[in-house]
């Protein structure tokens, strides 16, 4: 049952305790724990998980006649409502072409993405569910910016678009040659990829560099399959170019955020070697908020922004006022346009927050062991619009100095010219006319 106004309802209705699900996620747990200590029980618990997913999964695919104005959606796994599936579905509502279009949203938890309802056309499903696989099996067009789910594939007559998520600093994929992660070996991880491979039909490049990268991390090239590339831009960087005064106005309002202050954006990404059973990757926050604020308190606050694959929680209640977590705001393009300066690490947030020309710095702390242990990169770091601090005392210092040299400099506009030249506000057009079949 795809949900709709009619049935959102179902949503809401009172549960009752499901202690099946109780004692599956207790085994659950148990069985990650297993599995990060010993690779060969991950694999054959995975292979059969798989087997059995995918054979029910057939079934299913082989009742349902592909429809061809379906259209399939999902923003990291589900997690969220943004990024480029949203600025293509948002560009396809205001097209007249695509008014006798079924929109299908999938979500983790439908009940926080009720609004895309509005639209009487869209639908919602909850990720896999009966539902999602039948959404799946029934849509012409799957548009993700995350990994479908191993066992769905397209049926001959479906487009799967992979739109990815960021230009990449940290190596993926077949790329990525320094260590396993918590969950993953190295040759799971290039399974993975190559899985996703094979089944989608177009991949989708901001730049040529980025095009470059995909071609290596999802082994094209030796698949014969570098013609699905499109380097087209990428459509959720069109809000960057495109908002306007009020738009800002109101992003403000609505985070109920101290108009007398300047925003700090401070959006570090995961770690692949921090994860806990039962919960995911987590995040320890290796920054000194007492000493930043009494450094900064008085002219700034703190956004801080948790990376989407980060599923631990924060407790700022010692910051209020000073940090804010808006790391559940859907959209990270509404606290780019709001923010004057932005401080990161390894997240790729930074060749999309160069599009607003302001100044950036890149918070280190960990560079030797993420460089050399844990991931790796792809481009020299001496290329970043911005300074690399790796203490706090430098951090406060690049902070403050970044008020008084805000100039956009030679380096930074070599930086734009390399990676960002296809942002013009006109992506999701461009995709839109490309991907779908007349």
């Amino acid at each position: 049952m795809w949900l709709d106004k009619s049935n959102i309802e179902t949503l809401y209705a009172p549960k009752k305790r499901n202690y099946k699900k109780e004692i599956f996620e207790a085994i659950k747990k148990f069985a990650i724990n297993i599995a990060k200590k010993q690779s060969g029980f991950r694999k054959e618990s995975r292979k059969i998980l798989l087997e059995s997913r995918k054979k029910s999964y057939d079934e299913i695919r082989g009742k349902i006649k592909t429809d061809p104005k379906v259209i399939l959606f999902s923003t990291f796994d589900g997690r969220s409502y943004g990024d480029s599936p949203k600025a293509i579905y948002e560009y396809m509502l205001s097209q007249e072409k695509f008014e006798d279009y079924t929109f299908v949203w999938a979500f983790r938890n439908p009940k926080q993405f009720t609004f895309v309802l509005d639209n009487p056309n869209t639908y919602i499903v909850t990720v896999n569910t009966k539902d999602y696989e039948i959404a799946a099996a029934t849509a012409k067009y799957w548009i993700y910016n995350y990994r479908m789910s191993d066992h769905i594939y397209p049926k001959d007559d479906q487009v799967y678009i992979q739109l990815w998520h960021g230009t990449p600093l940290k190596r993926l994929g077949y790329d990525i040659n320094i260590s396993d992660n918590a969950m993953n070996s190295k040759s799971e991880i290039r399974e993975k990829y190559k899985v996703d491979a094979s089944k989608f039909k177009y991949i989708l490049a901001p730049s040529h560099f980025a095009a470059e990268k995909f071609i290596s991390a999802w082994n094209l090239k030796a698949i014969g399959r570098t013609d699905t590339v499109l380097e087209l831009g990428y459509p959720r960087n069109d809000f960057l170019t495109n908002y306007t005064k009020q738009d800002v106005e109101n992003i403000v309002a609505e985070l109920e955020l101290p108009k007398d202050k300047k925003y700090i954006l401070y959006a570090p990404t995961w770690r692949d070697n921090q994860h806990q059973a039962g919960i995911g990757y987590t995040y320890k926050t290796e920054v000194d908020f007492d000493k930043l604020k009494n450094a900064l308190g008085d002219e700034y606050i703190i956004l801080f922004r948790a990376h989407y694959l980060v599923a631990n929680s924060f407790d700022f209640d010692k910051y209020k006022g000073f940090v804010y977590d808006v790391s559940k705001v859907n959209d990270i393009n509404h606290l780019y346009v709001i923010s004057d300066l932005l401080v990161t690490d390894y997240s790729s947030v930074f060749f999309d927050y160069a599009n607003l020309k302001r100044p950036e710095i890149f918070y280190m702390y960990d560079l030797e062991a993420y460089g050399s242990e844990i991931r790796g990169f792809y481009i020299d770091l001496d290329e970043l619009p911005g300074p690399i601090v790796q203490t706090e005392d430098e951090l406060i210092k690049a902070i403050k100095n970044a008020e008084t040299d805000r100039s956009y400099d030679e380096k930074y506009k070599a930086f734009n010219a390399k990676f960002n030249y296809l942002d013009d506000g006109k992506a999701a057009q461009r995709v839109t006319e490309a991907i779908i079949e007349e």
